[in-house]
């Protein structure tokens, strides 16, 4: 018999495998994949059969949407950036970078700006003020603000929660699925900062075809294999201006630029294009591979 289902965590070569009724089965792969070199994923496709009684296998891993390398999962719809509107401070050129690399996998970005209650919102505001191009959405996890919406969102998908420690992941996955009382860590008010309690990438079942996973956080992300002249694909808030006067803009030295332009208009956010030339500049050209 064939069982169709969604690898929801892998630990030591065991994947445990939900099926849409939600019966979970504990598997192996089938050598031939190591022979592929291919290793399943947490969020594949897949179909797993009963080699023996109780024993199953990974039969077949189907096509992969996406695939993500910080955290290793497939098939992802959603990434969920969670910034907190105190402790720890929003940086905005970590979610710059963030956003690059969701786009970059072709993964719909949500910007959830949590613990609104404790700044009336003026956070949640400054960031639709500089991320309007994005759906970006407050929440609560500790008075439920938020959460209804936030539910909307993930319904039918497979969504990552990312985010520097100590933004509250973890107490917003709480929320959406009742029970689950994964362990929260503390922050240290002194380096405003979480420290890192989720260890093993693991989607967790929130409802029929819903999915959300819990990832380890952190404090940094660098954009590595890009070049300077592709860093411009991943602002959609330029594809309405690229009206420029040289193929291939960069939109950074250029003279008659559409994007500069835009910016000097306020079309675009001022504060997030000086962030875009800043990790332009991070970036290599080409000449530098070669």
């Amino acid at each position: 018999m064939q069982i169709n289902g969604v690898i929801v965590k892998a630990i030591a070569g065991f994947y445990y495998v939900y099926d849409r009724e939600g019966t979970i089965y504990e598997c192996k792969a089938r050598g031939v994949f190591r022979k592929d070199d291919i290793t399943p994923l947490v969020g594949d496709n897949v179909t797993i059969v009963e080699k023996a009684k109780g024993a199953y296998v990974i039969d077949k891993i189907h096509p992969r949407r996406n695939q993500l390398i910080r955290p290793p999962i497939a098939n992802v719809d959603t990434a969920i950036v969670v910034v907190a509107s105190v402790f720890p401070e929003v940086s905005f050129i970590t979610l710059d970078k963030l956003l690059v690399n969701v786009l970059r996998e072709k993964v719909k970005p949500l910007i959830c700006v949590n613990k609104v209650d404790l700044d009336n919102g003026k956070t949640l505001e400054v960031v639709k003020n500089q991320y309007g191009i994005f759906d970006v959405i407050g929440v609560s996890a500790k008075t439920g603000e938020g959460m209804e919406k936030l539910k909307e969102h993930i319904k039918g998908k497979i969504s990552v929660f990312a985010g520097q420690s100590g933004v509250g992941k973890t107490s917003i996955l709480n929320c959406l699925i009742p029970g689950l009382n994964l362990k929260v860590g503390e922050i240290s008010k002194k380096i405003e900062r979480g420290r890192h309690t989720t260890r093993v990438v693991e989607l967790l079942r929130a409802g029929e075809d819903t999915y959300i996973a819990d990832t380890p956080g952190f404090s940094s992300i660098e954009i590595t294999g890009m070049l300077k002249d592709e860093l411009k694909y991943y602002y959609p808030e330029f594809y309405d201006y690229e009206n420029c006067k040289f193929p291939g803009c960069n939109h950074i030295f250029e003279p008659e630029c559409g994007v500069k332009a835009a910016v000097n208009d306020r079309k675009i956010n001022f504060e997030r294009y000086e962030r875009y030339k800043q990790i332009f500049m991070q970036l290599p050209a080409q000449k530098e591979y070669d």
